[in-house]
């Protein structure tokens, strides 16, 4: 059954399409809210943040063995294709 995920890690699992966040990037924000914090900062006083990159991840194996065909313009667009 195809179904959209939102890591990038179950595309690369063998899921038809990932879109989300990035967890690399997600996981680099982390890191910089910690630092601020260990700097003095108090939590309270940061901002809230959201995630800024999305990926677009494809298995175009997994779109063969389903008999789906992805439109070029998708393929395009795509931050990774997996073959």
């Amino acid at each position: 059954m195809p179904a959209i995920y939102q890591y990038r890690e179950y595309a690369a699992a063998g899921g038809l399409i990932s879109y989300g966040a990035s967890l690399n990037d997600s996981y680099r924000q982390v890191g910089v809210y910690a630092g601020r914090v260990l700097k003095g900062e108090k939590p309270a006083d940061l901002p809230v943040m959201r995630a800024t990159k999305f990926e677009l991840v494809i298995n175009l194996k997994t779109a063969k063995a389903l008999g789906l065909t992805i439109p070029p313009g998708v393929l395009a667009i795509a931050d990774e294709v997996i073959e």
